[in-house]
């Protein structure tokens, strides 16, 4: 039987025998990483489990934790106030990477309301599932998380200045299982200590290029998806620190590489039924999944900025790279936007392909299940399936192909409006327009490359 999470009592329990002394009270940021503090257990259980707070400025950052002018909910004329952070008990697990350590994750709530704060992550994503629940469905989902590993450390490629980089491994490894075995001091601890986490880990295996691995998490309801997500990729980066190497999920680190994607399997169920699936039609689709497939084609412009938050991010997006291009659909392909899993069987699914590894899980998930709620809703019309190689399909309609497009896309949303709020839309709108300003103001080495001599 796999470890499931803590309840409190076993909590209490371990704390007093001295089993635990540390809980990582954490939140979940812009940007998918956890945010918090570390309580000496005691403390946790005799007064923090039911709150503590943070600065507000948490929600309204960078990459860089900078502090950019333009939020509604918080800024310098505001003062930076506080959010509370209200720890769901139901998120204890222990961190057995971590001596004597616990963690759970926070809904953020306003400091004077004790209301949700609404373009916090996971209340996005509980939006979504709550307007979904109201329909009679709940969404299962699943997320396959690929990743270089790199020889040296993070400490030695910071201060390399993040040149010269190499990876773990000299040659493509995808299924490759002796070249994955010189990295079992990273993966097998990462998959044994996500499991004793109580993440349900299915297999690791080396993915399609030098010292590049992907993770797989079973599927499950689409909040527990996130959060297993999240602390995957947390766990992963500091057990590859513990060992003396770098982990990074930047989606597109050597133009000469592919790129790390995030892919997100989905599907409804009612009454732990699958409702995707038909078995008296064409592909074992029911009509639910045709409505739903659609509104995820006709929608991807608008939420394209929670598949790619960042300027990296687009790099990925080139012809013969297995990153799509085209927000079309197709049976077992991976050229296209969309998969059609396993079709003709129970498991019949969606997998969207577009979503490189920096996503935070919990906006991409929300933002496709909202896309996917819209094309019930209008009851769409699924297109035909694209077949061959998808880059080769002049008119099939195209993705946004730089930052710029996929915020202007998200700004004429009014389907995200309308499911999100506006409020919280216009805040992720104010976080892509953030990264775009500064990376405009970098002067980058190909620029002065290309030009100091022949301009």
């Amino acid at each position: 039987m796999m470890p499931g999470n803590l309840t409190y009592d076993q909590l209490k329990n371990q704390v007093s025998s001295g089993l635990v002394d540390t809980v990582l009270v954490c939140l979940v940021d812009m940007q998918g990483r956890l945010m918090g503090k570390r309580f000496h257990a005691q403390n946790f259980i005799d007064s923090s489990y039911a709150e503590t707070h943070c600065c507000n400025y948490l929600l309204a950052t960078d990459l860089e934790m900078a502090t950019p002018e333009g939020y509604a909910s918080s800024g310098w004329s505001q003062g930076y106030g506080d959010f509370v952070m209200k720890p769901d008990l139901e998120t204890l697990r222990p961190v057995p990477w971590l001596d004597g350590t616990v963690m759970v994750l926070c809904d953020v709530l306003d400091h004077r309301t004790h209301q949700a704060v609404p373009h916090s992550p996971r209340q996005v994503l509980k939006r979504q599932i709550e307007r979904l629940r109201e329909k009679g469905f709940e969404l299962k989902a699943a997320t396959e998380l690929e990743f270089f590993i790199f020889e040296k450390s993070f400490d030695q490629i910071r201060k390399g200045g993040f040149r010269d980089l190499e990876p773990i491994s000299g040659y493509n490894q995808d299924y490759h299982i002796f070249q994955t075995s010189k990295e079992e001091n990273i993966m097998r601890p990462l998959r044994n200590h996500l499991f004793n986490a109580g993440i349900p880990v299915e297999c690791s295996k080396g993915e399609a290029e030098r010292g590049q691995e992907e993770l797989n998490i079973r599927y499950d309801a689409a909040l527990r998806c996130a959060d297993h997500h999240t602390i995957a990729k947390h766990a992963a980066k500091e057990i590859a620190w513990q060992q003396g190497h770098a982990i990074s999920f930047l989606p597109k680190w050597d133009q000469h590489m592919v790129g790390s994607a995030a892919h997100v399997h989905q599907s409804l169920w009612q009454a732990e039924k699958p409702v995707f699936y038909d078995p008296n039609a064409e592909y074992g689709m029911s009509a639910l999944i045709r409505q739903y497939l659609a509104g995820l084609i006709k929608y991807a412009p608008d939420y394209m900025l929670f598949l790619a938050p960042n300027i990296n991010s687009y790099k990925r997006f080139t012809s013969g790279s297995f990153a799509p291009t085209k927000a079309v659909w197709s049976i077992d392909n991976r050229t296209a936007g969309f998969r059609l899993c396993a079709e003709g069987t129970s498991a019949v699914r969606v997998e969207c392909r577009i979503g490189g590894s920096d996503i935070n899980p919990y906006l991409a998930i929300a933002t496709q299940l909202a896309a996917g709620m819209k094309g019930i809703e209008e009851r769409l019309e699924c297109p035909l399936p694209a077949m061959g190689d998808v880059y080769t399909i002049k008119d099939a309609p195209a993705l946004p192909i730089t930052l710029r497009d996929a915020v202007d896309a998200l700004s004429a949303s009014d389907m995200l409006k309308e499911a999100l709020g506006e409020e919280v839309v216009l805040h992720y709108i104010r976080a892509g327009e953030v990264e775009q300003e500064a990376f405009n103001k970098v002067v980058t080495d190909w620029e002065i490359a290309r030009g100091f001599e022949r301009s």
